[in-house]
């Protein structure tokens, strides 16, 4: 008995001494295979500290990601101008905290903010920060079709989907080191990334399902979300929304099935002329 209690005690001090460092370099190796690494013998120290840096970005904390998307809101307003006009800024928090209340994450302090823009455009960053463009303002007919879009933008913070692109691009761009990533650089890409590039295809369907469930558990009509994108789709030329938004007919039809399959009774927001009155000072 004294050698089997003997030997759990030592099972144990090696388990406790080796497994950690195990998963470090199971974690640091598979960095290290998602880029070409030169033809000589390479530091594997640092390699380390540069795998664990960038796992932890996908595997941040709420409050990290707060904290993250407040530093990116910030170069964000020095890069677009922000609409000044406190009702319709009041309208748009209104219904944008409505749908976060119904969200997969709705612990985060969430914000929403109008851009002075006549684009077709919304966007969202970390951490709860949602943007709409005056032009989608304009361009929607009622509030359901402004609650989809914001819903779906919700839904790309839901998946945390700009920290995951983060991610990869801090691996393909070489942003780490071995005193780990720049904080100034992660900042950087990821107003890069809000404002510039589209989300992947299997982050906006994400993203649309995730959407529509927060659309339907706040009682809008799930309609809003088609139609909406049906009636940018009729225009002239694609608005930036859908342009930066790939597979937008594939979209439609999925949500399509989805409504179908998941019917609701929810019609709140339809009445075109409320939603007039409450953007009257855009219109």
């Amino acid at each position: 008995m004294n050698a089997w209690n003997a030997f759990l005690t030592n099972y144990r001090l090696w388990r406790r001494r080796w497994f950690y460092p195990l998963i470090s370099l199971f974690v640091a190796l598979s960095v290290s295979l998602a880029a070409p690494l030169p033809g000589r013998a390479f530091d594997l120290l640092p390699l380390l500290f540069q795998g664990v840096q960038i796992f932890q970005l996908s595997n941040i904390s709420d409050r990290q990601e707060v904290d993250l998307g407040k530093d990116i809101n910030q170069q964000v307003s020095g890069e677009v101008k922000l609409y000044r006009n406190a009702e319709v800024n009041r309208y748009v928090e209104q219904v944008g905290r409505r749908l976060a209340a119904n969200s997969d994450r709705p612990n985060l302090p969430y914000t929403f903010q109008v851009v002075d823009d006549p684009a077709i455009n919304a966007f969202a960053t970390a951490g709860g920060y949602v943007y709409v463009h005056t032009g989608l303002l304009k361009a929607a007919d009622n509030e359901a079709e402004l609650a989809s879009v914001i819903a779906h933008e919700i839904g790309h913070i839901g998946g945390k989907h700009l920290v995951k692109q983060m991610r990869q691009q801090a691996i393909a761009g070489g942003l780490a080191t071995a005193a780990g990533l720049d904080r100034n650089q992660v900042v950087g890409l990821g107003v890069q990334l809000a404002l510039n590039l589209p989300r992947s295809r299997q982050d906006e369907f994400d993203a649309d399902q995730r959407g529509l469930r927060t659309l339907t558990r706040s009682g809008y009509a799930q309609s809003g979300m088609v139609s909406f994108m049906q009636k940018l789709l009729g225009k002239g030329s694609t608005p930036t929304f859908l342009s930066t938004h790939p597979a937008t007919s594939d979209r439609i039809n999925t949500l399509k099935r989805s409504i179908n399959s998941q019917p609701s009774n929810g019609r709140y927001g339809l009445d075109n002329a409320a939603y007039k009155a409450n953007i009257r000072a855009l219109l």
